[in-house]
């Protein structure tokens, strides 16, 4: 599954490697690689492949939920495909509280002691998707477990959900997918 994923990502375009003009993140950090989920969204058959692996990964992980969140912007699509395949009610949380409004962080329906899936599309340090599960607990939900299509496989990320005692699971990863590129001639050693 993690090299099938990584294939899709770059036939997409939505991985791109530039080892000579690196990329700068919103943290600063700059990296040969970036990653663009959101380009899944547009294509159907990819998209559906995509899902079809967030639900074998959810089954093979024995992951128990009731409530599906996706993180604002790029996990809401996957959240409201996995939470449809799923029967299952679905929320998204925003990084912040509204200016205006009802000023909501989380917006649909959660009660507490409910179990909660948080879907990602990309896991750098983690740092936003772990607020996003902090605004979860604070209703009384628990948030069981964070699956991402794909990780920069940053040491902080995992660090940082292992503190929190929130299981992170992805479909593929950094070191898949350059593996792949080498193997398909796509990059040089």
């Amino acid at each position: 599954m993690k090299t099938r994923v990584a294939e899709i990502l770059l036939n997409l375009q939505a991985v791109i490697l530039n080892s000579k003009e690196p990329f700068t993140y919103a943290s600063g950090i700059k990296s040969p690689i970036y990653c663009d989920n959101r380009v899944i969204i547009s294509d159907v058959k990819s998209r559906d492949e995509i899902i079809d692996a967030f639900c074998e990964l959810i089954e093979e992980k024995n992951i128990k939920f009731d409530v599906v969140a996706g993180t604002a912007t790029a996990g809401i699509p996957h959240a409201a495909w996995i939470a449809d395949r799923f029967k299952l009610p679905m929320i998204y949380v925003r990084s912040g509280k509204k200016e205006h409004g009802r000023k909501n962080q989380i917006e649909g329906r959660i009660h507490s002691e409910q179990k909660v899936l948080l879907v990602e599309d990309l896991i750098s340090t983690g740092g936003s998707s772990l607020r996003c599960a902090e605004a979860i607990s604070e209703t009384g939900a628990e948030v069981v477990a964070c699956v991402a299509i794909f990780s920069y496989e940053m040491k902080k990320a995992q660090e940082s959900f292992n503190n929190a005692k929130i299981p992170l699971y992805t479909l593929s990863d950094f070191n898949t997918l350059i593996e792949f590129a080498k193997q398909n001639k796509l990059i040089e050693e």
